[in-house]
């Protein structure tokens, strides 16, 4: 009997889980938002695709948290009430200084939704948050952000007695890899090494998996980068050592 009581709860729990999810559905017109200078302001749009009506909680925050972050940016309307297959822009504001200006910022877009009171008893309810990367962009920045990523020098070092790579961003701008992965060829030979977001002027030492046998020389590496429109960018790079 137990166990048959906690099975239909389990169940019922699922479904009002399932229920709660299905009908919630905010979306945004885009993966990433570049706010490019000498602009002031710019703007996402935040649709509706559920079947009620539903409150939108709206805030930009800092890439690292820390208790000296600071966000020099405000949304508008930071709070606003969104009928079913409604949609609203939203307008990002720069209070126009704070940030480098020698090179792309970055911050997090967080758009929550906030159900309505549930109507029936011990109904579970979820409040769903989308975060999407915010790049400022300052204006006059040297080459262009679509060749950042071809623009990557990659290396073969040694460090502790194995050879690992080292990625090192000279562009203004920073380069997103699709998938968090990155391959390496060397005639039969491939492996693979972890990659995260390079910020500019940045490097970073990653481990390399599969081939023991990775030189220098013919060597390549191959990534997807992610562009200002949420497309990927196959890149293919020969090691610079």
């Amino acid at each position: 009997m137990k166990a048959s009581l906690l099975t239909r709860i389990a169940l019922t729990s699922a479904m009002t889980l399932f229920a709660s999810i299905a009908s919630a559905g905010i979306t945004l017109d885009g993966t990433r938002v570049v706010f490019s200078a000498p602009a002031k302001e710019t703007s996402v749009i935040v649709r509706n695709q559920g079947s009620n009506d539903i409150m939108i909680q709206s805030w930009v925050e800092p890439n690292n948290s820390g208790p000296t972050a600071d966000v020099p940016f405000a949304i508008t309307p930071p709070l606003v009430r969104l009928g079913d297959k409604k949609q609203q822009v939203l307008r990002i504001l720069y209070q126009g200084h704070g940030l480098p200006t020698d090179k792309e910022s970055v911050f997090w877009l967080a758009v929550q939704e906030i159900p309505q009171k549930a109507k029936a008893e011990n109904t579970l309810q979820i409040a769903i948050r989308q975060r999407v990367k915010l790049f400022y962009r300052p204006a006059n920045l040297p080459d262009t952000a679509a060749n950042a990523a071809k623009s990557l020098q990659w290396k073969l070092v040694e460090q502790g007695g194995k050879t690992v790579l080292s990625v090192t961003n000279p562009s203004a701008y920073h380069v997103s890899f699709s998938g968090s992965t990155v391959k390496l060829r060397n005639g039969k030979g491939t492996g693979t090494a972890t990659a995260e977001m390079l910020a500019p002027g940045a490097t970073r030492v990653v481990a390399i998996k599969g081939s023991t046998d990775m030189r220098s020389g013919a060597a390549t590496v191959e990534f997807d980068s992610i562009n200002d429109y949420g497309g990927l960018d196959r890149v293919t790079s020969k090691l610079s050592n």
